[in-house]
């Protein structure tokens, strides 16, 4: 049977959504792009049959559904290795999964829209609370690359801790963090930012940016 296109469910706000799609791009994946508007929160209307945790990504392939952004992107990696985002070396590769799930668990979901507005309804209170857990994280993402990073954040192939990395250092610049405290970190967004995989990744290059926000 032949395979259909991979369909992506999709918010251009949403950092775990730009992970994928950066895979996508990386590993030449061609793709049907389907917003879901977090911003409107069409993710609790119908998308809640494809992911009943109404959360993006999703990503539809062969009629199978997958959610979550590092399972798809582990999924992605087994699928797709002709251009690997993984080390060869085992222990090489436990590093960059642990690095992945120092932002994946200690920053990403203590900075999501649900724990924020639940610790707080006060725009600065939630401001607080989202710059307290990404200087948090960030302080030790940047002891630890210093220790992994070369060209990438692990040495001089890109691998996915880059693909979260990024879309977490966007995060960071929307909440006027001081990102000279972490100069590994900002020179990895920097460098990576140049690759125009990362760039037709970005969301504002996203089919549901708005147009009047575009240059």
């Amino acid at each position: 049977m032949a395979e259909t296109k991979p369909i992506l469910y999709s918010c251009r706000t949403s950092s775990c959504s730009f992970r994928v799609r950066i895979a996508l791009a990386l590993k030449r994946i061609d793709y049907e792009y389907r917003s879901v508007s977090l911003l409107t929160h069409e993710q609790f209307g119908e998308f809640m049959k494809i992911n009943p945790m109404a959360q993006v990504p999703a990503l539809v392939v062969n009629g199978k559904t997958l959610c979550q952004s590092v399972s798809i992107l582990e999924f992605l990696e087994e699928k797709y290795p002709e251009i690997p985002l993984l080390p060869s070396d085992p222990f090489d590769r436990a590093v960059v999964r642990e690095l992945v799930e120092l932002v994946n668990s200690g920053i990403q979901p203590l900075t999501n829209d649900s724990p924020v507005e639940y610790h707080s309804s006060d725009p600065a209170g939630q401001s607080a609370w989202e710059k307290h857990w990404t200087t948090k994280g960030f302080t030790a993402l940047e002891t630890r690359l210093a220790q992994t990073s070369g060209k990438y954040c692990f040495g001089n192939q890109i691998t996915l801790v880059d693909l979260v990395v990024v879309p977490q250092a966007v995060n960071a610049f929307k909440l006027n963090i001081d990102m000279s405290q972490y100069p590994i970190i900002s020179r990895m967004y920097t460098t990576l930012m140049e690759l125009e995989e990362f760039k037709t990744s970005s969301p504002s290059e996203q089919p549901d940016y708005p147009s009047e926000l575009r240059k």
